[in-house]
């Protein structure tokens, strides 16, 4: 074996107690990962939604090399990527900046899209002292805990999802007043609608799970805005319940990768006054069934 690979050993998957998050240690992601220990990594992300690895200090080239490994780089719209790296956008928080923290909404991330990404990782490059958590809601076990005659009311139902909200020409983005370092790119194409399946089943586990979300989701396929609004505020408000969320805690130099086909997260403030860089990519991911 090429010794630049790792793979000498497995990895250590500590899980949170619900099994809903996971912190993976014994890796340097600087490096390719070798088949048998990035297969161990993928089972782990299917086991658990959210993983997290710790002390990694990668370069952006390492960064994008291991979402490689994962699989082929999605596509991310409406936000311009850094300059040269087309696939990595940066989150960044000027101390002094006003405006409202970036992904402070419910959401999967693109969802939007035809096929929306699989995964989308996230690294920790400056960690303010206060505030940043990234909570995110076990859209599986929500939907598990659901009656059998609630599972069949949505069985057949197709979701409306559309960015018009965050990114349309009359969208959150296009009113703002507040000075914003992220460049975001407010366009009509914000504007149009898809449908996907309100409960999607996982290509790697088979599980189910409800794929809506407050940020992204605009309707249910023909019901009326009140009829969709009473199912769909029901199943926002019962997916974000406590018992179905995990919050992250960063730490610097933290690597976070999670599933947006079973997951929906937000990312909360309190930092202001304080400088927050991160630095993303997406994995591309398929159409939901």
């Amino acid at each position: 074996m090429d010794q630049a690979l790792v793979g000498a050993r497995s990895i250590s998957v500590t899980p949170q107690a619900t099994g809903f998050g996971a912190e993976v240690a014994g890796l340097d992601l600087s490096k390719p990962l070798s088949p048998e220990i990035l297969a161990e990594v993928k089972a782990a992300w299917a086991s658990h939604s959210v993983v997290a690895f710790p002390n990694q200090p990668l370069s952006l080239d390492a960064l994008e090399a291991f979402t490689q490994q994962i699989g082929a780089f999605g596509v991310d719209p409406f936000i311009a990527p850094m300059p040269g790296r087309p696939n990595v956008l940066e989150l960044r928080r000027e101390p002094d900046e006003k405006a409202t923290n970036f992904g402070a909404g419910w959401h999967s991330d693109w969802s939007f899209q035809k096929e929306p990404p699989a995964a989308t990782l996230l690294r920790s490059e400056v960690t303010p002292p206060v505030g940043g958590d990234t909570l995110f809601a076990d859209c599986s076990r929500a939907y598990d805990a659901l009656s059998d005659a609630m599972k069949a009311v949505l069985a057949p139902l197709r979701a409306i999802h559309s960015a018009t909200r965050a990114y349309g020409t009359q969208g959150v983005f296009a009113r703002e007043t507040e000075k914003r370092t992220m460049e975001i790119i407010v366009s009509s194409e914000a504007d149009k609608t898809l449908s996907h399946p309100l409960v999607r089943t996982h290509p790697v586990t088979g599980r189910k799970a409800l794929f809506v979300s407050p940020t992204y989701t605009v309707g249910i396929e023909g019901m009326s805005l009140k009829e969709s609004h009473a199912i769909l505020g029901f199943l926002f408000a019962h997916m974000t319940q406590e018992e179905f969320i995990y919050r992250h805690k960063w730490r610097a130099g933290m690597l976070l990768m999670w599933d947006n086909r079973c997951t929906v997260h937000l990312a909360e403030g309190g930092y202001d006054g304080h400088l927050r860089v991160m630095h993303r990519t997406t994995v591309a991911g398929d159409a939901p069934v």
